[in-house]
């Protein structure tokens, strides 16, 4: 073993001692998982917190001001501090963004890292040299003005870094946000707002012994994508939310690198979904679990007007099947107590939005993009060698002085995600366009209900097939689609696409 792996495993030994107690079977079976971890062996298990936390709810701001990329410290676990990268000094996500659409961002990015970085506003349907491209960025010591209008559905949509090289990094260390547009559709249904709309950011992250997050992915690491043992919510690990007998509205995020959730409450109770990442369904969709991947974001409305005062309630990740790293243990991610009587009138419309599907005759152009990268498994069989580049599409890796695929403006297409060789799950993201989704093949082989609207990000576990079908908007000039496991993308799991 080398030095530097021998420092990094006692290293974590000792946070894990220092954040779960002395138990010594905790204790050894975190020792045993980091080993696990950096050959690439095996998923990686969540410690649950206590939940004393209290869950905090980013500031919100309307688009216009500056952003300041930077070193800075925030308060992940209860009474420490954590070194992390932030929007903001002292912490670790940046502002809400809430505006209405028809609204404009005027924004600009002051990069303080000694790295290059950017933003990339992730569902927007903007100009290109808006977008956030993985080669326009602001160099460490410059900045970059983010300047352009918002026409499009209310949702809820994010922002984060995308410098090529850089993505995973800064996204996991802090870098990210949530963005909200609102529109006259959406008003009139009167949902639950105020302190009763609660935007949730779900992440992993992993920790030196100082309490700094550590992002430092070994080699099987990129071929799963790099995950963490402690579950932040709002940039704080382990929270609770003391919430009225009443419905709420939670707006959930999964910004984590490579976890996927399969969300759910702890005693089984089903939920509402409203929305998915381009905005609202046509009609509730109501379940007991909800599978979302990173980047995926679902809009829930949960109901706690039946439970007795003092109720506890966890928001938890079921068990999945998605390959051999993931999915394979429940962990509670926050605490929801029932702690005050409350009047609410609020009642679930039976039609939420008038979506207008688009036919599968108007599309004149099929690309198919295989993203299967057969053969590589997940773990066995690749220690020892180089796969720096193994996962591709089309069996390419970026290049940023290639263009992949010309698209005409104002052309409607099909792009079918093929993974039906693939032991890897992989949730996929085109930038600068909202899509719907017309089937599934292979592995569940149906539809799920967050599409069942518009989607900027389409989750493909092992062996699945998707089509999508989108029309792409006059905004010319260069876009991204790649896979929004970011390990994976670092890897080169990234194409290049011009609407001309």
């Amino acid at each position: 073993m080398e030095r530097r792996d021998f420092i990094r495993f006692s290293g974590m030994s000792a946070a894990y001692a220092l954040l779960a107690g002395s138990a010594p079977f905790l204790i050894s079976s975190c020792r045993k998982e980091s080993m696990m971890m950096d050959m690439g062996g095996g998923p990686v298990n969540v410690i649950e917190g206590t939940f004393d936390v209290s869950l905090p709810i980013p500031s919100a701001i309307n688009g216009q001001g500056s952003f300041t990329a930077q070193n800075t410290t925030h308060s992940i676990f209860k009474g420490k501090n954590s070194k992390v990268l932030g929007y903001q000094s002292g912490s670790i996500l940046g502002p809400t963004i809430q505006l209405n659409s028809g609204g404009a961002v005027n924004l600009n990015l002051q990069n303080n890292l000694s790295e290059p970085t950017n933003i990339h506003w992730h569902g927007l349907v903007i100009p290109a040299n808006m977008d956030g491209h993985p080669e326009d960025i602001a160099q460490p010591g410059s900045s970059f003005n983010y300047n352009f209008s918002v026409n499009q559905r209310a949702g809820m949509y994010w922002y984060h870094p995308h410098p090529h090289g850089f993505t995973a990094k800064q996204a996991f260390k802090g870098l990210a946000g949530v963005f909200v547009v609102n529109d006259s559709e959406e008003q009139a249904l009167n949902l639950p707002s105020g302190a009763f709309e609660i935007p949730l950011v779900i992440q992993d992250k992993r920790i030196f012994p100082d309490y700094a997050l550590d992002y430092s992915p070994q080699m099987g690491e990129i071929m799963t994508g790099y995950m963490g043992q402690y579950i932040t919510v709002n940039g704080v690990y382990s929270p609770y939310l003391n919430v009225n007998k009443r419905n709420y509205r939670l707006r959930v995020l999964n910004g984590s690198n490579g976890r996927i959730y399969n969300i759910a409450l702890s005693n089984n109770a089903s939920f509402a979904i409203i929305g998915s990442d381009g905005g609202l369904l046509a009609s509730p969709q109501t379940v007991s679990s909800l599978i979302l991947g990173p980047g995926e974001r679902a809009d829930l409305i949960v109901d706690f007007s039946s439970y007795s005062l003092g109720t506890d309630l966890y928001l938890v990740s079921k068990t999945f099947s998605a390959g051999e790293a993931q999915g394979t243990q429940e962990f509670k991610m926050m605490k929801f107590t029932v702690s005050q009587n409350d009047t609410d009138t609020f009642s679930l419309p039976g039609t939420l939005s008038v979506l207008n599907l688009i036919p599968e005759s108007s599309a004149t152009k099929t690309r198919t993009f295989n993203i299967s990268n057969a053969g590589m498994g997940h773990g066995g069989g690749h220690s020892g060698m180089n796969m720096k580049g193994m996962h591709k599409i089309n069996d390419k890796t970026y290049d940023a002085d290639r263009i992949d695929e010309t698209v005409q403006a104002g052309a409607t297409e099909i792009w079918v995600f093929d993974n039906s060789t693939g032991a890897e799950p992989h949730p996929m993201h085109i930038h600068g366009i909202q899509f719907q989704v017309l089937d599934r093949t292979g592995g569940r082989s149906s539809l799920i209900p967050i599409e069942n609207g518009w989607k900027d990000t389409v989750m493909l576990m092992p062996g699945e097939k998707v089509r999508t079908i989108m029309t792409f908007h006059q905004n010319k000039g260069k876009y991204v689609v790649h896979c929004h496991n970011l390990e994976h993308e670092e890897d080169g799991m990234m194409l290049q696409f011009e609407v001309v």
